[in-house]
């Protein structure tokens, strides 16, 4: 059943939609499929956590390794053959051997990357849905509003849940890019595609020093607008606006060339991968000029938060999983309202317990080819969850 209500505006309008309150065994159904997929979600999170140790520990090792044995270069504009094959590091000026170029829009400058991002406006469509009982059934309730936005994707109208009135087009006439340098280096040395990769700190590229580049290309601010008035768009008018990262060359608009850092495995007048014994690959670029000691550091911080971010990611995969395998508990008692509060506040308890000893068991084993007082001291520690979780039964039992 359907019901449209609109609220005097075509960009508005709200949709009710019913269907009967599922029964008993439908519910159940339901809730034995999400224990199939808390079981996964479940064992995913042992080897998201088991994985994400090695890894991190590897890295510190590979990390430690780079730093006993890099090489600080004495002059990037030799090449000394000491170095060939040896991890180095480096610091200097970007450049290029050539320019890039957008011709469509008369454009060129001296860096690494240029990325030109084509923008259209178009009708986007926001929900806003709320759900509640009523006579028996389960009714949805979803507010549709639209508003026009410049987008740099196309917004497929015919997902709308009324195309009628915010029809987008289908495509854009004049299409994003990116264009890299073939060649860049720092001084004598040819930087590996892995090093220019890292070279991503894009900035919006100024366009008031340039004309409009057609007659029906008007440029206003930084972008080129395809619009008979960019003032005031229509839908299907597009906008043009250029970025660029690491600037190669002194320019009068934008300053000087960019300086990087780099730690590399030397290879003839090229850097490329170094591969240490841990069985990493050390390939280090940072904007700016930065020490060794600077370099490693920044690499061991950055090490450090992924593995924590990981292992946030780990423990809610197995909270939700045993959320999801216990839920059957509560669909039991569903309809017995104070009988399903306790037992949901229950299930969340002992989800957060068990989630929590079962992460730290499995960060211990990962821990213990390479530390095993930590790896036994965090496997103790895995206790504490249930042990305080059972101290709290205990007197509620008594009582």
């Amino acid at each position: 059943f359907q019901q449209f209500s609109d609220t005097g505006s075509r960009k508005e309008h709200v949709k009710i939609t019913s269907e009967p309150k599922p029964g008993f065994l439908e519910r159940l159904s339901e809730t034995s499929g999400g224990m199939l997929i808390g079981l996964v979600t479940f064992l995913l999170a042992f080897y998201l956590l088991f994985t994400n140790e090695g890894r991190a520990l590897r890295t510190a090792k590979s990390l430690d390794e780079g730093l006993s044995l890099v090489v600080p270069l004495d002059s990037i504009h030799s090449i000394s053959q000491q170095n060939e094959g040896r991890l180095v590091h480096l610091a200097g000026a970007l450049s290029t051997s050539k320019p890039l170029f957008d011709p469509s829009y008369g454009l060129s400058i001296q860096a690494v990357k240029l990325k030109r991002n084509v923008e259209m406006y178009q009708w986007v469509e926001y929900e806003d849905s709320k759900e509640y009982e009523e006579d028996g059934e389960i009714k949805k309730e979803t507010k549709y509003s639209y508003n026009t936005e410049w987008k740099s994707e196309v917004v497929n109208s015919r997902n709308f849940d009324r195309e009628i009135g915010h029809k987008n087009p289908s495509a854009m006439a004049v299409e994003s890019f990116t264009v890299v340098s073939p060649n860049v280096q720092v001084g004598s040395f040819v930087l590996s595609k892995g090093l220019v990769d890292k070279i991503d700190d894009f900035k919006q590229l100024s366009l008031s020093h340039l004309e409009d580049p057609h007659a029906d290309v008007t440029r206003r601010e930084d972008y080129f607008y395809h619009s008979d008035n960019p003032r005031h768009p229509e839908v299907g008018d597009l906008r043009v606006s250029f970025f660029y990262a690491g600037l190669s060359g002194d320019d009068p608009h934008l300053g000087s060339a960019d300086k990087v850092t780099v730690i590399a495995r030397q290879r003839g007048d090229q850097l490329v991968p170094y591969h240490t014994k841990s069985g990493d690959v050390l390939e280090i670029l940072y904007l700016g000029d930065l020490s060794v000691e600077e370099v490693f550091q920044k690499e061991h911080e950055s090490n450090t938060m992924k593995t924590w971010a990981l292992r946030a990611a780990g423990w809610l995969s197995m909270f939700v999983g045993i959320s999801l395998m216990t839920r059957i508990f509560y669909t039991l008692v569903d309809w017995f309202p104070v009988v399903r509060d306790l037992v949901n506040v229950g299930l969340k308890a002992f989800a957060v317990c068990v989630a929590s000893s079962l992460s730290l068991l499995t960060i211990s084993v990962g821990w213990l080819f390479y530390r095993p007082l930590w790896a036994l001291l965090l496997a103790l520690l895995s206790i504490v969850p249930i042990l305080v979780a059972r101290s709290r039964v205990l007197p509620k039992k008594q009582q």
